[in-house]
């Protein structure tokens, strides 16, 4: 049944946040509780437990004109997490934060929607920040859905060369080549390599292809006919990023241990885990359907067409 908006329980949170100039933090937090008309005692104890996670207990009597960006926004959280709602919208919450809180403010929001059992509804173009917080993600371009499902559902099983390139850091690996391949196809041709993947469930006709593989799934193989050429590495401590290229052009990037023997200028053959291999459709977009969709975690909707009213993130 129809609701005006002032009733449907919902707690907003904008990227420009909306504060109070005349009001301090506290009474900007209060506000909404303070429009219920909620006892006293009951608004000091939710803006002081409000003002804890968040780190601004020392701010409350502060004006909100002379907070920092970052201060802003975590009062505009708070104002939002003060009511306690049935369903929180958020839209890119932690944009105005530094790197480091916002880290930290992952969390915390994950922990506050355990703790009250809200669903949320967080606005993002942070992979990273989607992939640490969601139970389940929508991942939109230009208005449209591309992929719904878990974080781990759209790492490994993306739906598109879309999602395969947004998520994921580095993003996933891709070679192009051309082949018709009939249902069952377990290897693929590219250049004089032939490379394995997973069985396919579908005929396809001669088309322009990808092979799509996550940068910790490639590995060096001096026997494998798959060659490529070092461009240069990247230190990460307990890993590093290897970027290549193959004979045939295309750039590849590889997160092996620190400690393997790999150097710019070496020649090297790269072998891939088959079964994390997906396959798109270069004209459409698409993955291609796989034995990997037999999974029970496949069975959630791999993707939608239907146009809906926001921007990918």
């Amino acid at each position: 049944s129809f609701k005006r908006a002032s009733a449907r329980d919902i707690a907003f949170c904008f990227q420009m946040f909306a504060l109070y100039p005349h009001m301090n933090v506290r009474q900007n937090i209060a506000f909404p509780l303070v429009s219920q008309r909620l006892p006293k005692a009951e608004i000091e104890r939710r803006v002081n437990e409000a003002a804890n996670t968040l780190r601004i207990t020392g701010l409350l009597g502060s004006s909100v004109s002379g907070l920092s960006s970052g201060d802003r926004q975590r009062v505009a959280l708070g104002r939002a997490i003060v009511r306690q709602p049935m369903a929180f919208l958020m839209d890119e919450p932690l944009g105005a934060l530094d790197a480091e809180f916002r880290e930290v403010m992952c969390h915390e929001l994950r922990a506050l929607h355990d703790r009250l059992q809200a669903t949320t509804v967080v606005v993002t173009h942070d992979q990273t920040e989607a992939m640490s917080m969601a139970d389940t993600i929508a991942i939109m371009n230009r208005g449209v859905i591309e992929q719904l499902g878990a974080p781990m559902e759209v790492y490994e099983r993306p739906a598109s060369v879309f999602v395969a390139d947004f998520i994921g850091s580095p993003a996933m690996n891709f070679l192009p080549f051309e082949a018709a391949l009939n249902k069952g196809a377990e290897a693929v041709q590219i250049g004089s390599a032939r490379v394995a993947v997973p069985a396919l469930r579908q005929d396809v006709p001669q088309s322009a292809l990808l092979c799509g593989v996550r940068p910790e799934q490639v590995r060096f193989a001096d026997n494998s006919a798959l060659r490529a050429e070092v461009l240069g590495t990247e230190y990460l401590g307990i890993s590093q990023i290897v970027t290549v290229t193959t004979a045939l052009g295309a750039t590849l990037r590889a997160k092996v241990d620190a400690d393997s023997p790999v150097a710019r200028g070496d020649h090297v053959g790269l072998c891939f885990d088959a079964s994390a291999v997906s396959l798109f459709d270069q004209a459409s977009g698409r993955a291609l359907q796989t034995a990997r969709d037999d999974s029970p975690a496949a069975a959630h909707p791999r993707a939608s067409r239907t146009p809906a009213g926001a921007r990918h993130g």
